[in-house]
Formats: C-alpha cells, structure tokens, sequence
C-alpha cells in the first residue's frame, strides 16, 4: 500500500484514541468528518489484507510531570471506541497507558512477524498520540505515513504545529484520497 511506488513497503493503519473519552469538546477538525474518512481507511485497509490497528488509552503512565503525579486510570466507558468506526473482530486492539501506540507490549513485534514495514497513522490527537507513535515509528525505522485529513487535536494552533513543523520530519504527509 506504500503511497510511493518505489518501494515495496507492506503497511498497517494505525488509529489513535477515536474513543468517547477523547472526541468530546472542541477539536481542530469536526470529529463527524474524521471517523467515516477512518472507517473507509480501515475497510480499504482490510479489503487489501493488511492490518488495522485500534489503539486507545485508559490511563497514563507512571511518571511525575507538570501536570501532577502519573499512573492514574481513566473513568470506565473512556476507552470505548466512538460509533461509526466499522472496528471488526479480525482488527488489533489495544488499550494503553503510553503516549505511543508502539509502546504498547508486543506491537512492533506483532507488526514485524507479519511484515509490516510502514504504518499509517490517523486519529487524535495529533499532537499527542499521534506525534508520540509517529516518532517512536521512526526510530523503530517503519516507514511512517500521516494522513492530514484523518487526523486532528483540541486545538488548531497544536495540530498546525505537528503538522507543520513536526510530523514532516518524520513522515510522508498525504490525504486519504492518496491512497485509494
């Protein structure tokens, strides 16, 4: 599925945090936009034999940050995928309490015993899990793809900002449209 035509990478669709307890108040790009564009990817996904992958997060890790002491669990429900995903029971999921899909246990193994050599990342927010997994991809060496239209965050000013200055360094950005 790579979008560029001289490799041969074999991917995997990765979504981040399409969940209830995450998609509520304000976002940079309307949430109702955001999961058909994912579901359709996903069933493209499927349709081509490759992987889907739904992460969510039902905590956070241990750590002490700014923001108080880590290693807390979120309300039940929070990690509930949103109606209209289209999820199916051959899809990967995982919850988690890391910024990264990858550091989720097993993952990159799972991923690399059936030959994923690129992933592609849509969800929210995008400059928190999707920044997270995106770089962990990278340094993992996957060929990382962002896709700009099915990916969003609380606030534009940090979506333009990974998607300007961030992402680009670390991934091919496209729009879903590029790989139909």
């Amino acid at each position: 599925m790579s979008t560029d035509a001289r490799t041969t990478s074999r991917s995997a669709l990765v979504v981040l945090d399409l969940q209830l307890g995450t998609t509520v108040g304000p976002k940079a790009h309307a949430i109702d936009e955001i999961v058909p564009r994912v579901r359709e990817l996903a069933d493209l996904f499927r349709s081509r034999g490759l992987p889907v992958v739904w992460a969510t997060v039902d905590g956070t890790p241990a750590g002490r940050t700014s923001h108080g002491a880590g290693g807390r669990m979120f309300p039940d429900g929070f990690a509930q995928l949103v109606d209209g995903l289209g999820a199916q029971d051959g899809d990967r999921h995982l919850v988690r309490r890391s910024w990264s899909a990858l550091a989720a246990p097993d993952v990159d193994h799972e991923l690399r015993e059936v030959g994923i050599t690129e992933v592609v990342i849509v969800g929210i927010a995008t400059s928190f899990g999707v920044e997270s997994t995106a770089r962990q991809a990278y340094d993992l060496g996957y060929d990382v793809v962002i896709v700009e239209d099915a990916v969003t965050d609380n606030t534009i000013e940090a979506h333009e900002h990974s998607m300007t200055r961030v992402l680009p360094a670390l991934a091919r950005i496209i729009r879903a449209s590029d790989l139909g």
